[in-house]
């Protein structure tokens, strides 16, 4: 199998490169690198079997030989990052997703989106099943990133009901692991690096806002298995255990006792959701998939490989 792997360098994207490699399939991995990383695919770079295209999809890409699946995960995905990149986070959203629907319209390979819990906003159901449309912005400052995600949905089922292309979308929910970027924005990387500094662990409103924070292993053990189930609607894939943002915040003090951090209260941002757990009953269903790494467990990992990245840094001299 050969797959075209869009935001490959990126987070989930350089871990699902590596798991396809290692189940014997040809990787083209694809990314702009506005917010992917070189040194996320580093170790896969002399591999036979793996190549790295620096291209924005944005763009048409052409690619020669056969493809056997296009995996679309171009995108910037944290606050921060759709923040500062509005315009690119619309384009790879729309122009990109239809550019890599179209290679796989003409190479006949399968599509898989990899779309957001985002699309589902500040929900006012909870948890959140397939079936439930959302509660969102379309002109807040998050908007940029949900309503190109929404509109990458229905343009792969256009493609799918138009032109037959074999297609799946997956909406992934909080993820987390090595290879994020400290600077990331995100909960978990926000938080470690705060620690990891000594500084206060900022936590936004009163922090009892939920989510579900799903170990990368197991994210792409789910991709893996609904890449091979005939299933063309969107599937929720996360874990389903929910944490407060103020007890995760506790729990990644635990690992930092004696360092002198602690939590400082922030005003939450505009439209942060309240509320945000998958029901993954649909997954379970297609692919019998289940989360087995627990927070703690995760959070060992990945702090661990945090703090090994953050000494391997050169200091700044003074």
């Amino acid at each position: 199998m050969r797959y075209l792997i869009t935001g490959g360098a990126g987070f989930i994207g350089s871990h699902l490169s590596e798991r396809l490699l290692q189940e014997g399939g040809d990787v083209l991995c694809v990314d702009n690198l506005i917010t992917g990383s070189p040194s996320n695919v580093a170790h896969l770079q002399g591999r036979p079997k793996f190549r790295f295209i620096q291209h924005d999809v944005s763009k048409p890409l052409e690619v020669d030989g056969a493809v056997d699946y296009v995996l679309h995960f171009a995108s910037p995905a944290s606050p921060p990052d759709y923040l500062r990149y509005p315009i690119p986070t619309l384009k790879v959203g729309s122009l990109g997703t239809l550019n890599a629907l179209g290679m796989a319209k003409a190479k006949g390979a399968k599509f898989l989106l990899a779309s957001t819990s985002e699309v589902y906003g500040d929900p006012q159901v909870h948890p959140q099943p397939e079936t439930y449309w959302g509660h969102v912005n379309p002109v807040g400052p998050r908007g940029v990133y949900d309503e190109a995600k929404r509109f990458a949905e229905a343009l792969t089922m256009a493609y799918h009901r138009e032109h037959n292309v074999d297609t799946r979308i997956i909406r992934i929910f909080n993820t987390y692991g090595p290879r994020m970027r400290l600077n990331d924005g995100r909960a978990v990387p926000n938080f470690i690096h705060q620690a990891l500094r000594g500084e206060p662990l900022t936590v936004y409103g009163d922090g009892r806002q939920t989510r579900s924070f799903c170990y990368v292993d197991d994210l792409v053990d789910g991709i893996v298995g609904l890449m091979k189930v005939d299933y063309h609607e969107p599937v929720n894939i996360g874990n389903p255990e929910e944490w407060t943002i103020l007890e995760l915040a506790q729990a990644i003090l635990k690992f930092f006792e004696g360092k002198g951090s602690r939590v400082e209260m922030r005003p939450l941002p505009i439209d942060d959701p309240k509320q945000r757990r998958p029901d993954i009953s649909r997954m379970q269903q297609l692919t019998r998939w289940t989360p087995r790494i627990g927070l703690q467990e995760g959070l060992t990992t990945t702090i661990a490989w945090f703090t090994q990245s953050a000494a391997a840094q050169p200091r700044q001299k003074r």
